[in-house]
């Protein structure tokens, strides 16, 4: 067979029905709602609604809570782990983890740890090293001549007379005993070292002073040097001309007289009045 003939077996699936398509299809005018009412609308939820009254789930009481940080345990059965004894995935001599359980394919994922859990016989010895175990599974492990160890030692599904592997995590108590040994060392280190810290300013300074005297030393031999060598320069004394000025000609503005002319006034003429 091949992909393109892969088919769902017959009345596995069913062609979605098409309604408010006409009155013969039988879904046609009210298209299987009914008529009328709050249930033949749309947007409307009365799921859980009932006419006023107080409903069924507030009506009953509630117990207990949603742990938040709650952890989820992947179980193992020993029926399982015989499983894969058989099938080869787990053999003797060999300590798997859970890492290792879940590479092998015994699991498929870890969440907050892994739980051995029922009862059986096993036919080889294993060595598991997982977060919990049951005394029924516990037994059936040590009839075969198996061992166990628990990663983890906080959980609480650890059967009697089984011992936790120590894990590179640090209690609180753990963690606070060491930033005190920390700081005590600390302590001891500046104790000790406080006079090399006091004279290597003062080395400093020293060092710093002689070579300022250095410099100065220097500069002094350098300017005799220079005043040696440079001899003082004579200079001539320059001759300075009189500077002659040029006698500056006034010309005379001739004004010229300005003629009036003189205005000539007309006779008025008087009109003779006449008479009657």
């Amino acid at each position: 067979m091949r992909l393109n003939e892969l088919r769902d077996n017959i009345g596995a699936t069913k062609n979605r029905l098409r309604v408010g398509r006409g009155v013969g299809s039988g879904k046609g005018k009210t298209a299987g709602r009914g008529v009328k009412g709050q249930k033949s609308r749309s947007g409307v939820s009365i799921n859980g609604f009932e006419g006023g009254q107080m409903p069924i789930y507030m009506r009953l009481p509630k117990r207990g809570f949603n742990k938040p940080n709650r952890k989820s345990w992947t179980e193992l059965s020993v029926i399982n782990l015989q499983k894969a004894i058989e099938s080869g995935k787990i053999k003797s001599g060999i300590k798997y983890d859970e890492a290792s359980l879940v590479s092998t394919g015994v699991i498929r994922r870890i969440k907050s740890g892994v739980r051995l859990i029922g009862s059986g016989k096993l036919s080889e010895a294993v060595d598991l090293a997982i977060s919990g175990v049951t005394p029924g599974a516990l037994k059936s492990i040590e009839d075969a001549k198996g061992s166990i160890s628990i990663v983890d030692s906080s959980t609480k599904y650890r059967a009697k007379g089984v011992k936790a592997e120590k894990s590179d995590k640090l209690s609180k108590s753990d963690k606070k005993k060491n930033v005190k040994v920390l700081k005590e060392k600390s302590e001891k280190i500046a104790k000790n070292t406080p006079s090399k810290a006091k004279d290597e300013p003062a080395a400093n300074k020293t060092t710093a002073k002689k070579a300022a005297e250095k410099k100065t030393t220097a500069k002094k031999a350098a300017e005799k040097k220079t005043s040696a060598k440079k001899a003082p320069a004579k200079k001539a004394p320059a001759k300075k001309a009189p500077a002659k000025k040029a006698a500056v000609k006034k010309t005379s503005a001739k004004k010229a007289p300005a003629k009036k002319a003189p205005a000539k006034k007309a006779p008025a003429k008087k009109a003779a009045v006449k008479k009657d």
